[in-house]
């Protein structure tokens, strides 16, 4: 019988509080968002249009998501009009998926909710404690897209 080692012990109770984490994410956004007509979804596929157009696949690639529910939300942020449908020069049967007006309207305004959110979040965690958080994280996330 395979028994974990301390750090494997540790990691497995980062994982299991980051599942938690997720979900409680996935509920703050969806209250933070819910004025604006988006959810947490929409707002996380959203967010990478709003800097540039990209295909269905390079939004579920740099979002770590199904390339298929990507499609979907797509889709349904297509309906409310806060993206558009562009040709794409590399590609004549992936569109390029650009932000509207609306959709930016409403980027701006999650943004700035988000700003008085997360900053009150923050409070009384150091930049220090973050920063490491974040490379950790980041480390772990890395190793797994590695194997």
């Amino acid at each position: 019988m395979n028994t974990r080692n301390p750090q494997g012990e540790i990691l497995t109770n980062i994982i299991l509080e980051a599942f938690r984490l997720n979900g409680a994410l996935l509920e703050a956004g969806n209250q933070l968002t819910k004025p604006f007509e988006l959810t947490s979804a929409r707002w996380q596929v959203l967010g990478p249009v709003s800097e540039q157009p990209l295909t269905v696949a390079q939004i579920a690639r740099r979002m770590g998501l199904a390339r298929q529910g990507v499609q979907r939300i797509v889709n349904d942020l297509e309906q409310l009009a806060m993206v558009t449908f562009e040709s794409n020069p590399d590609h004549k049967r992936a569109p390029l998926i650009a932000i509207s007006k609306k959709g930016q309207a409403a980027m701006e305004k999650i943004n700035a909710a988000q700003s008085v959110w997360v900053n009150e979040l923050a409070d009384g965690l150091s930049e220090r404690q973050l920063t490491q958080t974040l490379k950790v994280l980041r480390s772990v996330r890395e190793r797994l897209e590695d194997t």
